[in-house]
């Protein structure tokens, strides 16, 4: 469920402050299948494309100035159908790729935790685990956060930042500009296919407005769960 906290007014009450919209990718075979996707580059399925141009009409109301993605085609083809209702480019980042975890990519959720039980239980605990011998959470957060603060500082006042990643990536991007703790990130529910989390700015710096809104009626399918 959505958790909104609107009418919010920036520091000294001009306006609303900048807002950053982070909008996970579409469907693809391997969410369906529960298949640890990291970086892996898998398309949408046809039902992603469907659920990348209905979230679209959603957020294009929002009124975007910027929209910047993940370079992995399930992300660039969701952040596709934002540009074509708005008329704005893109701009590709690899480091808004999703967690790469090494041996872990390709498994099912089941085979995972089959083969490295205790590393999973692990992680799941909060603890830094370098999942299949991968990147370690907070590894993601260092190289995909920045990227997300450096677009924010171009938009102009009261402007609004589209940012199209992936679950795993959109969870530490929070955690670290909120400022949460690491092995907090958890408390974070995971992103539904094709929904978005919305930080605004506000007076001690960024604040977490929205979270999975735009939810469709199927549970999370994700490397994060």
């Amino acid at each position: 469920m959505a958790v909104s906290a609107t009418g919010e007014v920036a520091a000294g009450g001009q306006g609303r402050g900048r807002r950053v919209i982070l909008w996970r990718h579409g469907q693809t075979s391997w969410n369906v299948e529960r298949r640890f996707q990291g970086t892996t580059d898998v398309e949408l399925t046809a039902a992603g494309v469907a659920q990348a141009r209905r979230a679209a009409r959603l957020l294009v109301a929002l009124g975007p100035d910027a929209i910047v993605s993940s370079d992995l085609g399930r992300a660039a083809s969701t952040a596709a159908e934002l540009a074509a209702l708005t008329g704005l480019e893109v701009t590709l980042e690899e480091n808004l790729r999703e967690t790469y975890a090494g041996v872990w990519q390709g498994l099912t959720h089941e085979e995972i935790i089959a083969r490295y039980g205790d590393e999973y239980a692990a992680w799941k605990r909060g603890e830094p685990v370098r999942r299949g011998g991968g990147e370690l959470e907070t590894e993601v957060a260092d190289r995909a956060a920045p990227v997300v603060l450096r677009h924010a500082e171009k938009l102009p006042e009261d402007g609004t930042l589209v940012v199209v990643s992936h679950g795993g990536t959109i969870r530490t991007t929070i955690g670290r500009l909120l400022g949460l703790e690491p092995q907090t990130w958890e408390s974070l529910g995971g992103l539904t296919n094709c929904c978005w989390s919305v930080l605004g700015e506000g007076a001690r710096g960024w604040r977490l407005l929205e979270h999975n809104a735009g939810t469709l009626p199927e549970p999370v399918l994700g490397d994060d769960d």
